[in-house]
């Protein structure tokens, strides 16, 4: 459901210990987010998930308004949504419960009744899917695929733009330029960038320098991506041939509040998973919806009456290396899960040995 109150109906699953709840949870911290801030937390409880913000976690000069972080909330409880259909249960959501408790994002309830299918389906992809930041072929996403998107979105009360003309499409690379200048004239935003792209390793969160493409000086891509290179040490090939000759998507909610920003994150990873289950992949270019001049103009452009949430460029390239997350017990209450030791996964058993895999560059604020 949408809204911020429920049906009484239908009723809530009556057992002790709910697995599928573990099974979200494990699937929401698996979710895309802003820096890979991963700013929620969960709690379990006998017939329940709460999902709140971690506004501790919010990029105060990014994201000054909480949309981002909104968004990435919206993102985990997707996964979660898909975790319990996959467990063969229905599920009711409540989005923005309690006025009172504005940091509570949504109750997860799995209930009486068959579970979703479509969402079922995408199980496989939660853990699969990456943000890209490699270079992208020159293939361009046929029709059938961008009909699966824009349906995906709808299903999530948000809609999908494919950008498509020229005009479009030079005025978005230009919006993007513009408002990638604003925000590296910032001191305070370099700074924020700097927090969150020298990260201990311990922290299992933030962009670490194996994910970032070294700059070098050079790149000059009409679809500019954020440097993440802060330290002069990114470890990746600068070249990303980041262009309007990609395929350029725009996500939009119809208002512009918090509900709107959540069910945008929803829709947002509806549409990477989909993405995923069929071999493509996606970097999202965000800085012409984070500067307030530059996402005015992107709006009555491109979205009309509709608010403009992000950008995904979309194609195809080799597959990426997973970033870090934070450990389970310091993000999940309550739970009833091995905790995972250092150096090993649940129950104490050995953690695969890591295996760098070489990324590239296109995204801008999604992990």
């Amino acid at each position: 459901m949408t809204g911020r109150t429920a049906p009484p109906d239908p009723q809530p699953i009556r057992t002790r210990h709910l697995p599928p709840l573990e099974a979200a949870a494990d699937a929401a911290v698996r979710a895309p987010s802003v820096h890979n801030s991963q700013p929620w937390r969960i709690a379990l409880h006998p017939d329940r998930l709460e999902l709140s913000a971690d506004h501790a976690r919010q990029l105060t000069v990014l994201d000054p308004a909480g949309r981002a972080l909104t968004h990435s909330v919206g993102a985990a409880l997707f996964n979660a949504r898909v975790a319990v259909a996959a467990s063969g249960h229905a599920a009711r959501v409540d989005r923005l419960p309690d006025a009172a408790d504005p940091g509570l994002m949504a109750v997860l309830r799995p209930v009486e009744g068959p579970a979703d299918p479509a969402l079922a389906a995408l199980a496989p992809a939660v853990r699969r899917r990456r943000t890209n930041r490699r270079r992208y072929t020159a293939e361009g996403v046929p029709e059938d695929v961008l009909r699966v998107l824009v349906a995906a979105a709808a299903a999530e009360d948000t809609t999908l733009v494919p950008i498509t003309g020229e005009e479009h499409l030079r005025l978005l690379a230009r919006l993007t330029q513009q408002a990638d200048a604003v925000q590296n004239a910032d001191p305070a935003y370099r700074a924020e960038l700097r927090r969150w792209t020298n990260r201990d390793p311990a922290t299992g969160d933030g962009i670490p320098v194996s994910v970032v493409p070294h700059v070098d000086g050079h790149q000059h891509d009409a679809l500019p991506v954020r440097d993440f290179d802060t330290a002069g040490a990114g470890r990746l090939p600068p070249d990303t041939d980041s262009g309007t000759e990609q395929t350029i998507v725009v996500l939009a909610t119809a208002s512009d509040d918090p509900l709107a920003w959540l069910r945008c994150g929803e829709a947002l990873e509806r549409v990477l998973l989909e993405l995923t289950a069929r071999g493509w992949v996606a970097g999202p270019l965000t800085q012409a919806v984070e500067v307030p001049v530059t996402r005015t103009q992107l709006r009555s452009a491109l979205t009309w009456d509709a608010h403009p949430q992000s950008v995904l460029r979309v194609g195809r390239a080799p597959a990426t290396s997973p970033t870090p997350r934070r450990p389970r017990a310091t993000v999940v209450e309550n739970s009833a899960a091995p905790v995972e030791r250092e150096g090993q996964g649940p129950a104490g058993r050995p953690r695969p040995p890591a295996r760098p895999v070489s990324d590239g560059r296109g995204g801008t604020t999604w992990v």
